[in-house]
């Protein structure tokens, strides 16, 4: 993400702020003027939570964290991608307080994984219980020797919301370890079922099985077999995953990849209202081909034992398709027995407005797997009984998983009921989504192609450099939200924004795009 030099950020903000000041004195007080210590007006004209609103005192990186910046590349940067560095003590609700004293209204939560903000008095609570420091510092390897309250804990949370006619779960440390074991669990399967039809048993495996998988060969290993993915697709960056990944190049270049077969996916045109005719043609079209390489790969007998799809093609640039479209897939897999994985690592727990974002399209039976991570604080997966392992190992790490993960997602599922959180999801996406329609109208090169499903919302500037330039405004006044794909603005709040926090947002966004476009007009 793009940031602003010091004395750029001065510049390009003079005019913001003066926007801001003659909002301020209409709603407050000459005398009750919000000044931090730097001078600047604080965004927050109406205190949010106790007053804890916006309040930003340095450009966003600012001199402290470049500092931290210098010590960090010298430590080997952790990945390269680091944009700031985060005060997580200071930090509270939707707002996040950097290195440099900024509070920052967080529309983004950790890519979209904080069900609850930070610090949250429930999570706080659970933290001071004594199983909670017995759990975090006598870490239980889950697999072998697990907690003797493991069993009542996986009932009270991921039991306690599991999809339509699931019943088992698998916990997994995050959403690319998830997604490696499902694809490891539909290979067996697959296997399995073509040992029945040779009136073989599951693990009745050959001599020449046994040795040939040792060296990475066939038959031993099934590497006939594939995963089919989905053009946009993000799934992780372990092996498995990353081969089923298509949204950035950056990811994939140098790695090598498995020949595992790619579906383009359906590009909508919005507003779909406009579009049905072409919509439906090109999800139809999309339909066709990956049935056909559904059956070129059984006719080279190189099968497709599985499918995986996102509800929403996250990283990709928040792609949708219809109710019908993942419908149409499923039936799919069931004509070649292929098993329909849906990804909901970065849609689920009531991000969608919905408890699994899958849950929208009405399917008679549910999928064969749904993978989750993030909102669920660890990763995992329900499963169908069929998808049972056959022996121990074979679905199996040191952890698999986190207990004390269980934990804190126990008192997340409580306060979500308590709260009414999957209710407020709805109304604020309803607000957010028709702030940017009154956007994209005074401002369509910087706000168009609006979609979203509850809190999962994006829109598309008119290149890339517009799409930058936007999000490092908002980041400089106050407002921190995602990109993806080539030209995307992305939300991802907690569950817990509400429609005070929208109300906030709106004031950033509305004069950010005032100075961006006054800029650009200039120019």
């Amino acid at each position: 993400m793009a940031s602003l030099s010091p004395s750029c950020f001065r510049q390009s903000t003079s005019h913001f702020f003066r926007c801001i000041a003659v909002r301020a004195t209409s709603q407050v007080s000459q005398g009750s003027m919000p000044f931090n210590h730097a001078g600047m007006i604080n965004l927050a004209v109406t205190p949010v939570l106790n007053g804890k609103g916006i309040d930003m005192k340095t450009p966003v990186p600012g001199p402290e964290t470049k500092k931290l910046m210098d010590k960090l590349n010298v430590q080997g940067g952790m990945g390269g991608a680091v944009t700031l560095f985060a005060d997580y003590s200071a930090s509270s609700g939707c707002y996040m307080v950097d290195a440099d004293g900024n509070r920052i209204l967080d529309m983004f939560s950790q890519i979209a994984s904080l069900p609850l903000g930070y610090n949250h008095p429930a999570l706080d609570e659970v933290a001071k219980s004594p199983l909670m420091r017995t759990l975090a510092h006598s870490r239980c390897a889950l697999g072998l020797m697990p907690p003797k309250e493991l069993p009542q804990l996986l009932e009270d949370t991921f039991l306690k919301i599991a999809p339509k006619g699931m019943t088992r779960v698998q916990t997994m440390l995050c959403g690319s370890s998830a997604n490696e074991n499902v694809f490891k669990a539909a290979f067996f399967r697959f296997r399995a079922k073509q040992r029945e039809q040779l009136g073989l048993g599951p693990t009745d495996f050959t001599s020449e099985e046994l040795e040939s998988c040792m060296n990475n060969q066939m038959p031993g290993c099934a590497n006939d077999l594939s995963i089919m993915s989905f053009s946009g697709g993000f799934h992780g960056r372990t092996l498995g995953a990353l081969t089923c990944t298509h949204s950035k190049t950056v990811h994939k270049i140098d790695v090598p990849a498995f020949d595992w077969p790619t579906a383009p996916f359906p590009k909508l045109q919005y507003p779909l209202e406009d579009h049905l005719e072409q919509n439906a043609a090109e999800e139809r079209s999309c339909l066709q081909v990956a049935r056909q390489l559904f059956q070129g790969r059984q006719e080279e007998g190189r099968p497709i034992a599985g499918m995986i799809i996102e509800p929403i093609l996250s990283e990709g640039g928040d792609l949708h398709a219809s109710a019908r479209f993942f419908e149409s897939l499923q039936h799919m897999c069931k004509d070649f027995g292929a098993a329909f994985i849906v990804d909901e690592v970065q849609t689920g727990v009531c991000s969608s407005g919905q408890m699994w974002s899958h849950e929208a399209w009405g399917l008679e039976e549910s999928p064969d797997f749904v993978c989750f991570s993030k909102k669920a604080l660890l990763g995992g997966y329900y499963y169908k009984d069929e998808f049972q392992p056959p022996q121990g190992y074979r679905i199996f790490n040191t952890w698999m998983g986190d207990a004390t993960k269980l934990l804190l997602f126990r008192a997340v599922l409580e306060t979500v009921e308590k709260e009414g959180l999957q209710v407020v999801v709805r109304e604020v996406g309803q607000k957010l989504t028709t702030i940017l329609h009154e956007a994209a109208s005074a401002h369509p090169e910087y706000v168009r192609n609006i979609r979203g499903q509850g809190t999962i919302i994006a829109f598309d500037c008119a290149s890339p450099e517009h799409r930058d330039s936007l999000a490092s405004l908002l980041r400089n006044t106050g407002v921190l939200v995602g990109t993806n794909g080539t030209q995307s603005i992305r939300f991802r709040p907690s569950l817990n924004f509400t429609l005070e926090h929208v109300t906030e947002f709106q004031v950033v966004f509305q004069d950010s795009l005032k100075q961006i476009s006054f800029g650009a007009s200039a120019k």
